[in-house]
C-alpha cells in the first residue's frame, strides 16, 4: 500500500515521512545493518538477517501491492534515517491483523519520529479496515512499552527468556495488541 507523504518540523528538525519506493532498496540495506549496531532493542545482532538491495527490492515492491501491508520511511536531509512496516497475512483466519514494527537511528531519537511512524501506520490499518495491530517489544523497553500504551496497545502476554542478548544474559518479550 502506498499512503501521500507528510513533511514535520520538530525542535528545529524538518523530517518526511512517505511509502518506501524500491529506488531507496540499496540504502535501506546499509541502514538495516547501522540499526541493528544501535540498540539492543532489535532483533537481530549487527550483520545478523542481512538483507542485500534486491531483497529489499522485492520487499517494498511486494509492500506496494499489497493491501494488507505497508512500508514507510523517514527522511532528513534527503537520508532515510528509520523505517517501519506493516505485514498483513493472506491466510483468512489472519487476515484481520498486522504486525508492526518500527526502527530510527539513533542521532534521531527524542524528535517523535517512531511516534509519528506508529501513528500514521494505526490511521492506515485503521482505513484498511484491520482490526488488530501487533507487535513485540522487549520487556525493558519502558519508553516504548509506554507509547505504544498511548495508542490504545494492550499487553497480551509476555514470552519468558525470549531473546539471548550480547550480554549473555535471556530477556523476557512483551507482545502488545490494540483492537479496533
Amino acid at each position: 500500500m502506498v499512503i501521500s507523504q507528510r513533511i514535520y518540523h520538530v525542535k528545529g528538525l524538518q523530517y518526511t515521512i512517505r511509502s518506501a519506493a524500491t529506488s531507496d532498496a540499496g540504502e535501506l540495506s546499509h541502514l538495516r545493518v547501522q540499526l541493528d549496531g544501535e540498540t539492543k532493542y532489535l532483533d537481530r545482532e549487527p550483520g545478523e538477517g542481512y538483507m542485500d538491495k534486491a531483497e529489499f527490492e522485492k520487499l517494498i515492491q511486494r509492500d506496494t501491492e499489497s493491501e494488507r501491508n505497508l512500508f514507510l520511511v523517514t527522511v532528513v536531509h534527503s537520508r532515510i534515517i528509520g523505517y517501519s512496516r506493516c505485514e498483513g497475512n493472506e491466510l483468512k483466519r489472519f487476515s484481520h491483523k498486522v504486525e508492526f514494527g518500527v526502527c530510527v537511528a539513533k542521532e534521531c531519537w527524542g524528535y517523535g519520529i517512531g511516534k509519528e511512524l506508529l501513528q500514521q501506520s494505526i490511521s492506515w490499518a485503521d482505513r484498511a479496515g484491520m482490526k488488530k495491530m501487533t507487535l513485540n517489544v522487549l520487556e525493558t523497553n519502558k519508553k516504548a512499552i509506554s507509547l505504544y500504551e498511548k495508542f490504545g496497545f494492550e499487553v497480551e502476554g509476555v514470552l519468558k527468556n525470549d531473546k539471548l542478548l550480547s550480554d549473555g544474559k535471556y530477556y523476557n518479550t512483551v507482545v502488545m495488541g490494540r483492537f479496533a
